[in-house]
């Protein structure tokens, strides 16, 4: 069997959920499972509404926009009185509920956040038995099973594992419509996976099912060595190995979620990166397999924080006070992506969330003088050559350089 994801963007509109479909239906109508993310910016729209409601702001009005935007796409897939109509209304208004109900922000955004992706699945599921295909609807979070960890989900994988052996009977003799981002915790509450977390989805259901492939499906030809809105002469790796593709998504590239490759690279099962628009286009192939003298990898990571720790009394960084830091940052669930250090600071950079960088620093001033600047380019360059080394490391305004043998980045305001 083989598992299917596509993204956002594949899903934006009527004609794009129409080439999912035929995509669909190239494929024999069993043992396929597909995994869909919300359709176009349903995400950030969620987002935003959260963000009204946690404020005690009136959040009415991105949801009657997003409401308005998928009624739209629904109407020219679907006749009038079509039953999808009345379950994406039903979906809306749980929404609703959900944005005014008690709790923390990342519990609330998880519970409001996670319903773009139901409600696609549910308009991917209808549209598929329109047109004759034997799909079958399933609610992730039957079998992804996660902690409380919000907006982080870690995943439990022997329960996960117990809920996946269930499904190979229904992928007898159907294709399973999914989604992608979430899961659910022992006490019933919906986690999602990290943001982009589809194609992590995608993986996990893979590597229980022991797939043969997983192929997401991007609106890029496949793999880049840099995004080609930023270098237009950016290249499509033909192959790539788990190892190089784990290290680029480490570094920020979003073509693929960080966590999707080691559960694939575990189970052996290689990982398709194919373009929807042109699906005869060969894309990229992610598998076991060692490939000399790779291109340049450029990297931009946007939204990033740099922090620096000062000791206050001269003292040099030692052992004690690197523990205290990385303590914080664990307690925080906040991920380093770069550290340098010098006699008396510490300074790293990380993603740039407002609330947990604030309280990080909050801690941090308990015990040094600490500095942080924001809105930061990382740039990395994996497999540079003395060109790409060069133009990078001179880019004006660097706050920080670090390189090693393969390896260099710079954070640049």
């Amino acid at each position: 069997m083989e598992v299917f994801k596509f993204g956002g963007a594949s899903l934006k509109d009527a004609a794009g959920i129409r080439n999912v479909a035929n995509i669909v239906a190239s494929k024999a109508a069993s043992n396929l499972l597909v995994v869909v993310s919300a359709m176009g910016k349903t995400t950030n729209a969620l987002e935003r509404a959260v963000a009204l409601a946690q404020k005690n702001q009136d959040p009415s009005s991105e949801l009657d926009s997003l409401h308005d935007y998928h009624l739209q796409v629904m109407r020219e897939l679907f006749t009038e009185n079509h039953p999808v109509f009345a379950a994406v209304d039903a979906l809306f208004t749980s929404l609703r509920k959900e944005l005014n109900s008690p709790g923390e922000y990342d519990q609330v955004y998880d519970q409001v956040v996670s319903g773009g992706e139901v409600i696609s699945s549910v308009v991917v599921h209808h549209y598929l038995l329109s047109q004759s295909c034997p799909a079958h609807w399933l609610d992730a979070r039957t079998c992804i099973a996660t902690d409380r960890t919000f907006r982080e989900g870690k995943i439990d994988w022997p329960r996960t594992e117990g809920n996946i052996a269930n499904l190979p009977p229904i992928l007898a003799d159907h294709v399973i419509i999914t989604q992608g981002f979430i899961g659910r915790s022992s006490d019933g509450l919906t986690l999602t996976l990290g943001r982009e977390g589809s194609d992590f989805s995608a993986a996990i259901f893979a590597s229980c099912l022991h797939a043969a492939a997983v192929t997401i499906w991007k609106d890029v030809p496949g793999v880049m060595n840099a995004d080609p809105k930023r270098l237009p002469a950016a290249v499509v790796f033909e192959e790539l190995p788990f190892q190089e593709a784990a290290e680029m998504t480490y570094y920020g590239a979003n073509v693929i979620h960080p966590k999707t490759i080691k559960p694939l690279a575990n189970a052996n099962i290689p990982l398709l990166v194919k373009n929807f628009t042109d699906p005869s286009l060969p894309g990229t192939r992610i598998h076991a397999c060692k490939i000399e003298n790779l291109p340049p990898l450029i990297v931009f990571k946007e939204n990033q924080c740099l922090v620096s720790c000062r000791v206050t009394d001269y003292t040099f960084i030692n052992e004690q006070q690197l523990s205290l830091i990385f303590n914080a940052l664990s307690e925080l669930d906040l991920r380093v992506n770069v550290i340098q250090n010098s006699a008396i600071s510490f300074s790293f950079c990380l993603d740039f969330r407002e609330s947990k960088i604030l309280s990080l620093i909050r801690k941090l001033q308990e015990h040094f003088e600490v500095y942080y600047n924001t809105g930061l380019t990382l740039i990395t360059v994996k497999n540079y050559d003395k060109q790409t080394f060069d133009t990078y490391r001179n880019k004006p305004n660097v706050l920080l350089e670090q390189s090693s043998r393969s390896t260099l980045q710079v954070l640049v305001r």
